[in-house]
């Protein structure tokens, strides 16, 4: 062995300690780090032809890159939607380093059956039922796509084809029909060989991101033959539900397949204010939900149902004989990756810990906090909402004259306090402010509502630029 590869051993729980004191310095001084670094640029060096050790490579770490990471983990990191890692995650993606076990095969480690309870307990905490099959994978993005590929089988199966075997032409033309579809949506069927122009956006209801169900109705009268719809359950502008329960009503006149994006808006279940939302989710044939935004497990989490495990199979199956049978529905059969860490384990502490409960409070405490703000703003000479908060999403702007690079300017200047992205919503330039972490409080809203107000004077009455 290597010397000091040997020497990194020999010492190994010492360095660990010393690690686990530098996470817990970085983590205890979220509140006082700026939210988004000013400055990114680090000067880069060459690759070390001989290494001096893990603690040097921490020692450089913490002196060259972590000044400028940002405090996404923190309470007012709202760009995107990006939760924390609970104490319960954390300590779970810690032994998932440790552990270092690829939950892939049943021929392995008992790492797929941890993964099967967490994917039951969250079936259980979003309302499905048992007839959805699951799978973790890395993000939503990649939930979105599995969902799409089995829908694309499904497709096949309609018109007694398998573009799994036959490839897409046998397809023809295939029709996605959405009202606000999330980009990662048109990313995917670009990926699936469908195209993005296969998504056909159908009329929205006035003022909302929320499918017009009878422009969704007139668009599913005009195809001839089977298609998919994408239903949105939490919006990225808005948090904006479709009415998911009607979408599923028009399958009794229409042949589709229902795939539902409900990346943040599954969490909604955890609540009785909000569960009324997701009416009709059970009904979907296919569900996203990512786990690294309100679950507040680390990156990269996410996970996907489908009611058609066996179309799946038939997309992601793994004909090796070293890898087992695609009969026995292993995850490398599932999913597109033939290996991956064990990302359930973060869930499965945090689920384990905190419970239906627990995440209950971090949902309604994160709705309440998006509430308020919403409030502030609107309470506030200058700035007005353009939405009202239906779930955790605060979508605002400048009351006079708003540009992008006021908007951009405006989030900048803010950064070191609140993360706040930039949006578009119906024409208008906006800021969005998605409320997910568990850290989270009223007092990091009246942080960011003392921010607001003392950025705001430079940027009122500004002509457009």
């Amino acid at each position: 062995m290597h010397p000091v590869l040997a020497s990194d051993l020999a010492r190994l729980p010492l360095l660990l300690r010393e690690t686990c004191e530098q996470a817990t310095a970085f983590l205890e001084g979220l509140e006082d780090r700026p939210v988004v670094p000013a400055s990114h640029e680090v000067s880069m060096i060459p690759l070390p032809d001989h290494g001096r050790g893990l603690q040097e490579a921490a020692e450089d770490f913490h002196r060259r890159w972590e000044p400028f990471l940002s405090a996404s983990a923190g309470p007012r990191y709202l760009g995107f939607v990006t939760g924390g890692a609970t104490p319960a995650a954390l300590a779970g993606d810690w032994l998932t380093a440790a552990t270092d076990q690829n939950s892939m095969s049943r021929l392995d480690s008992g790492g797929q059956q941890l993964e099967r309870e967490v994917v039951s307990w969250l079936r259980q905490m979003f309302g499905l039922s048992p007839v959805h099959h699951g799978n973790l994978v890395s993000g939503a993005t990649m939930s979105n796509t599995v969902g799409l590929a089995v829908a694309r089988e499904w497709l096949g199966e309609r018109l007694g084809v398998s573009p799994a075997e036959a490839g897409n032409a046998s397809l023809g033309h295939v029709r996605v029909l959405s009202g606000s579809a999330h980009s990662s949506v048109a990313k995917a069927l670009s990926l699936l060989g469908l195209g993005r122009t296969a998504l056909a956006p159908v009329g929205n209801r006035e003022g909302r991101e929320a499918v017009d169900l009878a422009a969704l109705e007139r668009a599913l009268s005009q195809i001839d033959g089977p298609c998919i719809v994408v239903a949105n359950a939490g919006t990225v502008n808005t948090g904006d539900f479709d009415n998911i329960q009607a979408v599923a009503d028009l399958r009794a006149r229409y042949e589709f397949w229902l795939h539902v994006d409900a990346a943040f808006g599954a969490f909604a279940a955890l609540s009785p204010d909000s569960k009324h939302l997701l009416r009709g989710l059970d009904l979907a044939d296919s569900v996203c939900v990512d786990l690294h935004k309100w679950l507040n497990v680390p990156y990269d989490s996410a996970v996907q149902f489908t009611r058609r495990q066996d179309l799946q199979t038939r997309v992601f199956q793994n004909a090796a004989a070293y890898l087992g049978s695609a009969n026995d529905l292993d995850s490398l059969h599932l999913t597109p990756e033939n290996s991956h860490r064990l990302r359930a384990l973060a869930a499965w502490f945090t689920l384990r810990a905190y419970g239906r409960e627990g995440h209950r409070e971090i949902v309604e405490r994160c709705m309440s906090c998006a509430r308020l703000l919403a409030e502030t703003i609107d309470a506030t000479p200058g700035l007005r909402t353009l939405a009202p908060v239906r779930l955790n999403v605060v979508c605002f702007t400048l009351t006079d004259n708003p540009t992008p690079g006021q908007l951009a300017a405006l989030a900048g200047e803010l950064s070191g306090e609140v993360f706040l992205t930039p949006t578009l919503l119906d024409g208008v330039p906006a800021l969005r402010a998605a409320f997910s972490n568990w850290r989270t409080t009223e007092t990091d809203v009246s942080r960011i509502a003392d921010a607001l107000r003392r950025a705001l004077p430079r940027y009122l009455h500004k002509e457009a630029r």
